[in-house]
């Protein structure tokens, strides 16, 4: 019994200190690829910038430990790299060109036309652009456009087919499994809660799509129209004739390629723009990654530009279940991160990057304080990306300047509270029974046992319409005009940049290194440098999450089966705070 013991003490120890062995390793691992991730080895000569037209648009890289740990990197291009690398590659002289091959890429319509202008500045540097692709997207033909050569496969497409949003309605399977929203908002175009109670779009909602889908539309066609030599009314009748099922030859005819060929011939074009005659040269390729990581472009001096990244739902909170992947802006975080920047004396100026839907309302405020804090000893400009709507446009309002691209999201000033009532689900679906004892009218308020009673709706509608007041006042104390000007263009209604910059809500049209250079003159600086915020996360915290996050999500889905699309829906609505500021859906357009 004894050596039974002494041995089976001896295994567990020896386990033990394996499973510790492993893991110290790991973790070294992990360091040391996340140590040399931040590090690029020189450019070499006559390289090609490769833009890798797949995956989706993000505002930053997203670091994924667990994806660094077990080899495999999730398709994603990060917009403040991709910019930084453009911007390099023009002065590097061991680059040669840009090579763009289309992929599907998904970004919004101001993201890409802010990397599309970036295009259009690389060229300036006297260097090529090439793009090619088996098939394009509407995406990726419209950054393609800019290339001196658009190159197609001979089997394959370009589709050019005009904007679409195509919304999706829950009202039918909410009401199946017993669930009804219990809505409050104000705004005529406050339509985000039309999916959970209507069956097709508001007159009002179709109104403001269409509205944005056309000037977006719009903006794109004049942008391949002036890159192409082509006229715009000729591009809207090739719209109108389904261009993704057009052979290439007639896709060529009418101008919107240059030539027919295969992967092997455009390797053979790459190689003539090298300069490369002997087969034996290999092309060399210097990712978007690489390149922005190369030698810094800034001088080193002591004043800064601040660029703060807020992109994201806006939250007061982190969930605190921790399963949302998608990056969101945190209230309580960005209010630490705005202060620390306001108390440092070596940042004269903050641009803020604002990409966002909105959220919660309750944490637009508080930030939107503290940009006012900030402001007030030092300038704040404001850079609209893809969208900054709604609670993004709160957070906005009291820059002192406000730049946005033409086809930004933006405007949607309203305000909109969501209840879920799942009595029904509980005591006809389930079969639960409640009964409660009270004090008071109504000491039970939000229970899950029944609806809100007229009281309590009119005491909600009541909140709603004094958070509307204070959204609006802030705009108008913001952008120095009446509150009834602010509400004759609020109503929840969404707008773009360029329809933004008519109505007041905009101040100039402008990519994020015309707000930064704005907010240096404010600064009355003629050399700076500027510093991106915030730092990234803490890589052995967001490893420790997403093993956590993606064993529940595998976890939940492998037991709800189907009934976990709706638990999802139902849990997402739950998580939110119950008065939001944000878009009126999730974008759609494609």
């Amino acid at each position: 019994m004894k050596d039974f013991i002494k041995y089976t003490f001896a295994t567990v120890v020896g386990l033990f200190l394996t499973m510790a062995f492993f893991t110290i390793i790991s973790i070294i691992s992990l360091a040391g690829m996340i140590a040399t991730e931040g590090m690029s080895a020189p450019i070499k000569e006559k390289s090609i910038l490769n833009l890798d037209l797949s995956g989706v648009i993000n505002e930053r890289e997203e670091p994924n430990p667990l994806a660094m740990l077990m080899g495999d990197k999730a398709e994603s291009v990060s917009l403040e790299d991709a910019l930084l690398a453009l911007k390099k590659a023009a002065k590097n002289k061991n680059i040669e060109g840009v090579y763009m091959q289309a992929g599907g890429l998904g970004a919004t319509p101001a993201m890409a036309q802010e990397l599309r202008q970036a295009l259009v500045e690389f060229k300036k540097s006297g260097k090529w652009i090439i793009a090619y692709g088996d098939s394009y997207t509407k995406t990726d033909y419209y950054l393609s456009s800019v290339a001196d050569t658009i190159l197609l496969n001979p089997e394959g497409s370009v589709d050019f087919s005009g904007l679409a949003t195509q919304l999706m309605f829950f009202k039918d399977v909410l009401d199946k499994v017993g669930v009804k929203m219990q809505v409050f908002k104000v705004g005529t175009y406050k339509s985000a809660v039309e999916p959970y109670i209507c069956t097709e779009m508001s007159p009002a909602n179709r109104e403001q799509i269409t509205s944005y889908l056309t000037s977006i539309w719009d903006n794109m066609v004049a942008d391949v129209a002036k890159s192409r030599g082509l006229d715009a009314t000729n591009l809207n009748a090739m719209a109108d004739s389904l261009t993704m099922l057009t052979p290439a030859d007639d896709i060529k005819k009418a101008g919107l390629v240059d030539k027919i060929c295969y992967i092997d011939e455009v390797k053979a074009i790459l190689r003539t723009k090298c300069g490369l005659d002997d087969d034996d040269d290999d092309l060399v390729f210097a990712s978007v990654s690489d390149v922005a990581k190369s030698e810094s472009l800034d001088d080193k001096v002591d004043n800064k530009v601040a660029v703060y990244y807020a992109y994201g739902e806006i939250v007061q909170s982190a969930s605190s279940m921790g399963m949302s992947q998608a990056h969101q802006i945190v209230g309580k975080e960005m209010v630490k991160d705005l202060q620390d920047l306001r108390e440092d004396d070596d940042i004269k100026a903050v641009v803020i990057r604002v990409n966002s839907p909105g959220g919660s309302a309750f944490a637009s405020e508080q930030i939107w304080r503290e940009v006012e804090l900030l402001k007030a000893k030092k300038p704040v400009v404001v850079s609209m990306g893809g969208m900054a709507a709604s609670g993004g446009y709160y957070i906005s309002c009291a820059a002192n300047r406000i730049f946005a691209e033409p086809t930004t999201i933006t405007g949607s000033i309203g305000i909109f509270g969501m209840v879920p009532n799942a009595s029904e689900l509980m005591t006809e679906k389930i079969g639960l029974k409640f009964d409660v004892v009270k004090t008071n009218k109504m000491s039970d308020f939000g229970t899950l046992a029944r609806p809100f009673n007229e009281a309590e709706s009119a005491q909600l509608q009541k909140m709603i319409e004094r958070g509307y007041d204070t959204f609006t006042r802030r705009v108008a104390d913001g952008r120095g005009i009446s509150q009834d000007s602010v509400k004759v263009i609020a109503e929840g209604r969404v707008w773009t940049g360029e329809q933004g910059l008519k109505l007041g809500l905009v101040d100039e049209l402008g990519n994020l290194d015309a707000a930064v250079a704005h907010a240096a003159k404010l600064a009355e600086m003629e050399k700076y440098r500027t510093e991106t915020y915030p730092a990234p996360a803490n890589p052995f915290e967001q490893l420790l999450n997403q093993k956590k996050n993606g064993y529940l999500e595998s976890s939940l889905r492998n037991i709800m089966g189907e009934g976990y699309t709706t638990y999802s829906l139902l849990r997402n609505i739950s998580e939110q705070d119950h008065i939001q500021a944000r878009l009126p859906y999730e974008l759609n357009i494609r």
